[in-house]
């Protein structure tokens, strides 16, 4: 498994999520605090399309107006 980490804004953080799940090469990702505390891990997984990831994608959002940096740690396939 390969790894990745994105630093973004509270505003940012739904777009860069649907961004990374829209590329189809994701196993999981981590959303985690400017402290390092994990908030959220989402499995990512083929089947994972329309009305399954709209309670997600609902979650990012309201962790987004909790604070204002995240860092998303990104599990791709090798």
């Amino acid at each position: 498994m390969n790894s990745s980490e994105f630093k973004v804004k509270g505003e940012d953080l739904l777009n860069k999520v649907r961004e990374l799940i829209n590329e189809g090469n994701v196993n999981r990702i981590i959303i985690k605090d400017a402290t390092g505390k994990t908030y959220l891990e989402i499995p990512v997984t083929l089947g994972l399309l329309g009305a399954l990831i709209a309670p997600i994608l609902a979650a990012v959002g309201a962790l987004a107006a909790l604070a204002a940096d995240f860092t998303i740690e990104v599990i791709r396939k090798d």
